[in-house]
């Protein structure tokens, strides 16, 4: 009898607030803590108000472009880490990419800024905080987690599998694309959606290298939230679990009949 207690309790401290959000997000109030009917003018006002839709937008590009080139990189170094044991600077070079994961997020923005400003005086570029220097500092950050999931793909590989399709006469970059490659894709697929959701999801370093006219959505969501939670947050983030929750779902159908087999 304790521990159904004890596991509706887990739940409800996990979930519970989720769903008191979803339904004052149809509060036709304008205080969040008096319900005044239901209403879904909040999501109404969500569609019109430009400067949330236009922060969605630059945040789904970051997003994507920095999941992408940060599982590319990630994916060349947890080869190199894996594959070459040794080389000149090791050391130095497996530091450099698991520094960003003990590294507060604070410092790690604070030396991207500087960096930006040394950059655009020295040559003249990025000028400004723009999507490009999001880009680079999301890439950054991101690259590590990439490269720590494929990383330990790549360590529990049989290394046989590569070794026999070098002897038959396969070069190294054929056994990379149609050996190595398919057999990583679920890791490589994590560490996609990995870097997809710290990407989007990130406040402190894209308040360093985000400027007036690149806003990201989580810092347009912190601002308005300082003012006090309105009902078109609760729709804003209502439209974001239902998103994810159709996200998850198709995902289950897609593995389901793999699952089978």
């Amino acid at each position: 009898m304790i521990l159904p207690l004890l596991l509706a309790l887990g739940y409800a401290f996990l979930y519970l607030p989720i769903v008191l959000l979803v339904i004052y997000s149809f509060n036709a109030s304008r205080l969040v803590t008096v319900w005044g009917g239901l209403s879904t003018k909040w999501y109404g006002v969500l569609v019109q108000d430009a400067k949330i839709l236009d922060a969605a937008w630059l945040s789904l590009k970051v997003a994507i472009i920095t999941a992408s080139a940060a599982t590319v990189l990630g994916t060349l170094a947890a080869v190199v880490l894996v594959r070459f044991r040794r080389f000149p600077g090791r050391t130095l070079f497996s530091g450099m990419i698991a520094a960003p994961l003990v590294m507060p997020e604070i410092i790690t923005g604070l030396a991207m800024l500087l960096l930006f400003i040394a950059m655009e005086q020295a040559i003249g570029w990025p000028a400004g905080r723009s999507m490009t220097t999001i880009v680079i500092a999301h890439i950054t950050f991101c690259l590590s987690f990439v490269t720590v999931v494929v990383q330990s793909r790549l360590v529990q590989m049989d290394i046989s599998l590569e070794e026999a399709a070098l002897d038959l006469g396969a070069r190294p970059a054929k056994v990379f694309f149609v050996i190595t490659l398919p057999l990583i894709a679920p890791a490589l697929a994590a560490g996609w959606l990995l870097a997809f959701t710290l990407s989007i999801d990130d406040v402190v370093i894209s308040a360093f290298v985000t400027g007036p006219g690149a806003t990201t959505l989580p810092i347009v969501i912190f601002s308005k939230v300082r003012l006090g939670v309105s009902p078109e947050i609760n729709a804003l983030a209502t439209v974001v679990i239902v998103v994810v929750s159709l996200a998850i779902v198709a995902a289950g159908r897609f593995l389901r009949p793999r699952r089978q087999d």
